[in-house]
């Protein structure tokens, strides 16, 4: 009976055997059609309906910095593509001229304050005269130079103040943190007011601008993680949608001859779609990865998660999950309207130093002890 099972037992086994391999070539077949259309339907997101742009740039803030007071630049100490930080000298102008001026000014305000001194007293002491020793008209024309001489005392002051701040102006600073770039400047060059001659670099103001079709613009929130990767480096620059331009140059716009619109024509089976920028706050930055302005980069625009991290769960569904659902129907609903936020929001205020008017101080702190021999009497409260 053995003998008469086992050959019997062997047939089935071997057509099993070849049923398992021919369903393990079918099921083989089928997962590598399967992956090819998940690859094929993430490609396809990727490429068509995500916000994603192969035009983008890193941008940057550029101080330029002029000088305030014209003449000759005697000191030059930065060179090109040097970090400096803010308040750090660049240059110095010739101070000869406003070292001057301020010896002048000051020799000024010693002598208006004693002329200011001794038609006080003497107005003073006019006042307290009987009529008998002096006459209305006489106590008008010393209140005058009393009051001629307070306004000279006052101008002289200001003056000084000005002259001062001229002399310190002569030492040109760096506004903000960065790198001198582009330096063509040198020792014996003249400084002309107003003329930027020195540009730098603001370090801590980089950002970055995707330029993306309006096709894709439906996808993109203020908030939104972004990703650039900048050509020539591996590792993305992490960042988030800072804001969204509200306006773009339309050519249909300019008027053309003889006041008419000016209106290009086009194809009416072929639309380009326009590009709107789109700016991108920087995040974190690899430390291998320099910045600087001009570079190209690619953009992507990536819906914010629960916890502002992209998890691998996060990158399974955008990538695969929801382009399937998306073909089916069943895709996510559609986002609304969310760069309303652009409109609440306050820009950061920039300010930097700035001198203001000073005081005026007494005459009597410059030149003190000029009047008791004028017989002044008390001044009256």
């Amino acid at each position: 009976m053995e003998a008469q099972a086992t050959p019997s037992a062997t047939p089935l086994r071997k057509a099993f055997g070849r049923f398992m391999l021919s369903a393990g070539k079918h099921l083989a077949t089928l997962g590598i059609a399967l992956v090819a259309i998940l690859i094929s339907v993430a490609t396809w997101q990727h490429y068509v309906t995500a916000p994603w742009t192969r035009n983008g740039s890193v941008r940057v803030q550029v101080a330029n910095v002029a000088p305030q007071i014209p003449g000759k630049i005697v000191e030059l100490l930065v060179g090109d593509n040097q970090f400096v930080h803010k308040g750090d000298v660049l240059y110095v102008i010739d101070p000869f001229d406003f070292e001057v001026a301020v010896r002048v000014g000051k020799a000024l305000v010693d002598q208006r304050a004693a002329d200011l001194e001794v038609k006080q007293a003497e107005f003073d002491r006019r006042q307290h005269l009987s009529n008998l020793a002096t006459t209305p008209e006489e106590q008008q024309i010393f209140a005058g130079n009393a009051a001629q001489a307070k306004a000279a005392y006052a101008a002289a002051v200001h003056q000084l103040a000005q002259a001062e701040l001229n002399l310190k102006r002569t030492n040109v600073a760096s506004p903000v943190d960065g790198y001198v770039t582009n330096l063509l400047l040198r020792a014996g060059d003249y400084a002309v007011t107003g003329i930027s001659n020195i540009s730098v670099i603001d370090s801590n103001s980089f950002w970055i601008d995707g330029y993306f079709e309006e096709t894709k613009m439906a996808g993109v929130c203020i908030g939104d993680r972004a990703e650039a990767q900048l050509v020539g480096y591996a590792k993305p620059i992490l960042g988030h949608v800072k804001t969204v331009t509200r306006g773009i140059s339309v050519s249909n716009a300019a008027v053309g001859t003889q006041g008419l619109p000016n209106v290009d024509p086009i194809y009416t089976w072929v639309r380009l779609a326009q590009r709107v920028p789109v700016r991108v706050a920087i995040d974190t930055v690899p430390p291998d990865v320099p910045l600087v302005s001009g570079m190209t980069a690619t953009v992507t625009i990536r819906e914010p998660s629960a916890s502002d991290r992209q998890t691998r769960l996060d990158l399974f569904r955008t990538s695969f999950v929801d382009p399937v659902t998306d073909l089916f129907g069943a895709g996510r609903p559609p986002r609304p309207n969310c760069l309303q936020a652009t409109s609440q929001q306050r820009p950061d205020v920039e300010a930097i130093p700035y001198s203001r008017e000073p005081a005026v101080p007494p005459a009597q702190t410059i030149a003190p002890g000029l009047t008791p021999g004028i017989d002044a009497s008390p001044r009256l409260p």
